[in-house]
């Protein structure tokens, strides 16, 4: 706790200026203006934040589990762009890597993410997770995080849900236009990038970096073995007089077919655009019919350089490294939506979302290792390229009727059908199906070597390594696809002093991917001249040195036909990083809800559920009996296999009273779940992550995590708006899911995925809300909303690790607290609003150490940011924001050494929008 009071202390002068001082001197300035201002409309205006997400507040009271919700105006004030950004205001949850949630010291895999309660396939190359940076806020009407389990949920269930919510069909005409822009302190005017392709703007590559028809038709030729020595064979077997240089030749003309045009330039920045528009409207289309339509779309596009310093933890001063990674972002986004509504009983809603989010990454790695350290004078530098399209599209109907009196007056025929049901009896369903695609048309890696200053490390000069590899060349496609559909059904029952609601239903979720990893070499094993392995990148691969030595066959010459440069193509890569991998899902659950004299509340449900789950590798440059596509191997297959039928309870009981408030609650809930091991983990095949770069293997002897969780959550309401809540949690996991790692080479890093022993997470989280009107003056109409998480969790690693430092230890990415503070103020006149927002996590486990090797631990975050709306009508909106006032490093620490650091800069936006 020292640490969070030590934090708070250091931003409390941004506090007083920013939330005290700003708003005092404004209220004061239009003090005149307002002094005629009648007082109905400084009271409603006066709760301009708290009223908007009142509707929110009845749903959480409603709710027989605990929930929290961020509304879409909260999220606005806010002043987050990404649902990932936005779920780290919610209490528990931290945010990693910026697009993956941890929600109560548990890692993403024990989390879910649904989009209007479906289930959505995710563009993530290794992972079943989602990453919520994905999702623009602007689609946003309501972020949903369940942290205790219900029986209507899926039961692949460990931290929480999360429900994105989108907008829908408004109730009457709507019409707005937003344009932004903005800036990021770290940016310079211009940064390191390559030539790229004619449709990059638009998140798209237009063929340039594409994996060339003729490197696909010529290895397919050479039966998927493109090096010259499987040439020379081939070729011999079709013409015995075929030589060695025919061999070199059709090699290299397959190394030209590769878009080398990769050397590095100097790009200038732009600043940060943003665009976004929509239209809606209602039509009353016939007695009791209203029909609805909302289209809207987004455009947003910006630079960030990202300067980050690395060390070893034994030798930080002499084995370290700096790499400077500018990235180009594009990110659209569209939405389409119908409604059908008859009467108050019958609706019927579409929802069709397109998004891209691409990157566009140039990155320079130098570093010393231990093979050259940084007295010596020599070390490496990296260089890569990397163009990422990550696309989603979902489209999604559904439904709601209720079988009241109305509805069985006006259709006899259906009356008579359910006469014997609830007159309240109600009815939902739904389909949903999505598809998500990732496409690295080109990745490439290149190695070179540098001469540098001894002591400061300044590289002096460099040039491209000498092996048959110093060019990478990857290309990349996933494609994951998901449908989900199902129905419910609830029936209420009212008794003299009680309320019974029994509902239950099925659903059906499959999901499909494919992944499809191509990886080539280009190299020299020997140069004429070393004045060849220097220049940029286009320089050292051209075709000039390529193909340096090619004779003139119009007027052969004896002995010319050789090459000067001993250039070499190939392919590279385990036949096992691609891969294909299905799951299915049949679930039916039931649910009996029982409220007596609006004072006790019990609910309890359970959930039976079929799932089946098959992967195997995928080797698309297969083309033997001897080097299959797929495995005919019975044992393998039945590896690649997983199946489970399980039924998982729910109960939870509350007390609802006026005890200190006029709504007050007392929660309990109970439930038990599981986690299920992700798409290809339950082979023992290996692979390099694309993203790490490590080594990761498989385990088919890996068994689902069973997880038991108790919550306790004490709630008060107050008339005014305030509230404050309090809760307590427990998680036991047995056979928790972990990466550990595993025995590998100096330079490599491998891991393997296994059952710990048991884990256990325990906290309690505080949340208020609070009007500060009780203070009088100015104070009227400043608020005050924020929570605390205190968390300890611990797990047992257990006999399946290999040698771990610490066979005890806290979970990967858990902290010990995570606190957020927001100080709101809206002016008398409705001109104008400000919130400062505070966002702090604790020192989290990065990654757990082996044999002796100490952990690392990612430094406190301390995030400030600040947005003000301007309103000078009723139709325009002025908006500025900026992030990370505190110009907060990331930083992770092993042994105290540092051994990550970066620097994400501070960001500012400005926006304009104009409503209808």
């Amino acid at each position: 706790m020292k640490n969070l009071y030590k934090i708070m202390n250091k931003s409390i002068y941004a506090l007083i200026v920013l939330t005290v001082w700003w708003p005092a001197l404004a209220a004061a300035q239009e003090a005149d203006e307002n002094e005629n201002e009648g007082v109905l409309e400084e009271i409603m205006v006066k709760g301009r934040f708290i009223s908007s997400g009142q509707q929110l507040v009845n749903e959480r009271m409603n709710d027989a589990f605990a929930a929290d919700l961020l509304g879409s105006d909260t999220i606005s004030r806010l002043g987050d762009s990404t649902v990932a950004a936005a779920l780290r205001r919610v209490p528990g949850v931290t945010l990693v890597q910026n697009k993956y949630v941890y929600i109560r010291g548990l890692g993403e895999r024990y989390s879910q993410s649904t989009l209007n309660r479906a289930q959505i396939p995710s563009p993530d190359l290794t992972r079943n997770v989602i990453p919520l940076n994905l999702f623009p806020t602007s689609i946003v009407e309501s972020l949903r995080v369940q942290k205790a389990w219900s029986a209507d949920l899926p039961a692949n269930f460990g931290g929480g849900a999360m429900d994105i919510r989108t907008k829908g069909v408004p109730d009457g005409f709507v019409l707005n236009f937003e344009a932004g822009i903005g800036a990021n302190s770290e940016n310079p005017g211009s940064v390191n990038s390559y030539q790229g392709g004619g449709d990059d703007a638009f998140g798209t590559d237009d063929g340039t970096r594409a994996l060339s028809r003729d490197i696909i038709n010529g290895v397919a030729s050479y039966q998927g073995n493109p090096s010259v020595n499987s040439i020379l064979s081939f070729l011999k077997r079709q013409d015995p007089g075929a030589t060695l240089y025919d061999a070199q030749l059709e090699n290299r003309e397959l190394a030209l077919a590769l878009n080398r045009n990769i050397g590095i330039k100097k790009e200038s920045t732009h600043p940060d655009y943003s665009f976004r528009a929509n239209v809606g409207n209602s039509f009353d289309i016939g007695p009791d019919w209203i029909a609805g339509f909302n289209v809207g779309g987004s455009y947003e596009t910006d630079w960030r350089l990202r300067k980050t310093t690395t060390a070893n933890f034994g030798r930080p001063d002499e084995e370290n490294g700096a790499k400077e990674e500018s990235t180009r972002s594009v990110d659209i986004a569209g939405t389409l939506n119908f409604g059908l509504k008859w009467g108050e009983d019958h609706e019927i809603a579409t929802t069709s979302l397109y998004l891209r989010n691409t990157d566009d990454e140039t990155e320079v790695f130098d570093y010393f290792n231990e093979n050259r350290r940084k007295s010596s004078g020599r070390g490496f530098r990296d260089y890569r390229l990397q163009f990422e399209e990550r696309n989603m599209i979902t489209h999604q109907i559904d439904g709601t009727h209720n079988l009241g009196t109305e509805m069985r007056e006006r259709l006899p025929f259906i009356g008579k059908i359910v006469s014997w049901l609830p007159e309240k009896t109600s009815i939902e369903w739904f389909y949903s199906t999505s598809t998500a695609e990732t496409d690295i048309p080109n990745q490439v890696k290149a190695a070179s070597e540098t001469f540098t200053d001894r002591v400061t490390g300044e590289v002096l000069s460099e040039n491209i390594r000498l092996l048959s590899s110093a060019a990478d060349y990857r290309f990349t496609e996933l494609d994951d696809e998901v449908d989900n559909y199902g129905w419910s059904v609830m029936a209420p029952v009212e008794f003299d002093d009680s309320y019974l609601e029994l509902s239950g239903g099925w659903d059906h979720a499959r999901k499909a991917r494919t992944y499809r990893q191509s990886q080539f070499s280009l190299g020299y094993l020997s140069v004429s001249d070393p004045s060849v392995l220097e220049g940029g990148l286009d320089e050292v691969f051209s075709d000039e040195n390529i193909m340096a030595g090619t004779p003139d066959f119009s007027s052969p010459v004896p002995g010319a036909e050789q090459f000067t440069n001993n250039a070499v193509f190939d392919r590279q890569g385990a036949n096992t990083n691609s891969y294909i991998a299905a799951t299915m899902t049949d679930s039916v659950w039931g649910k009996a809800d029982w409220t007596w004299r609006d004072t006790w509340r019990v609910a309890v449900g359970a959930r039976w559920e079929g799932y089946r789950q098959a992967a195997v590798d995928w080797n698309p440059w297969g083309f033997s009996a001897d080097d299959p596509q797929l495995t005919a191997n019975p044992e393998i297959l039945q590896q690649g296999v997983f199946n489970e039928d399980n039924i998982y309870p729910a109960a939870g009981i509350t007390y609802m009273g006026s005890w200190w408030a006029e709504t007050f609650q007392l929660r309990l809930g109970y439930s038990e779940t599981a986690i299920r091991p992700d798409l290809r983990e339950i082979t023992d095949s290996g692979y390099i992550d694309p993203i790490t770069g490590e080594l990761v293997r498989g385990n088919p002897g890996v068994l689902p995590s069973e997880v038991e969780s108790i919550d306790l959550r004490a709630e008060w309401f107050f008339g005014n708006g305030d509230n404050f809540t309090i809760t307590l949690f427990h998680k036991d996991i047995v056979n928790p899911i972990e990466f550990f790692e595993i025995p590998a080479s100096d330079t490599t890093i491998a891991r393997e995925i296994i059952n710990a022993e048991s884990a256990e997470v325990q906290g309690v989280e505080f949340e208020l809300m609070k009007e500060l009107a009780f203070l009088g003056g100015f104070f009227d109409t400043i608020f005050v909303q924020g929570n605390l998480t205190l968390q300890d969790s611990e797990l047992v690693a257990g006999p399946n690790a290999n040698v771990p430092t610490n066979p005890e230890r806290k979970l990967t990415g858990a902290s010990d607290y995570i606190a957020n503070v927001m100080v709101g103020y809206d002016s008398p006149n409705a001109k104008h609003t400000a919130s400062l927002i505070y966002n702090v996590f604790g020192e989290r486990l990065y990654v757990a150490g082996r044999n002796g090797s100490p952990d690392g631990f990612e430094q406190p975050f301390e995030s400030l940011d600040f947005t003000y709306f301007w309103y000078p009508t009723d139709r325009i909106t002025v908006k500025a924001k900026a992030q990370n006032l505190l110009g907060e490093v990331v930083t992770i620490e092993r042994s105290s050494a540092v051994t990550f650091e970066e620097d994400p800069g501070t960001t500012f936006v400005l926006s304009f929008s104009w409503t209808m």
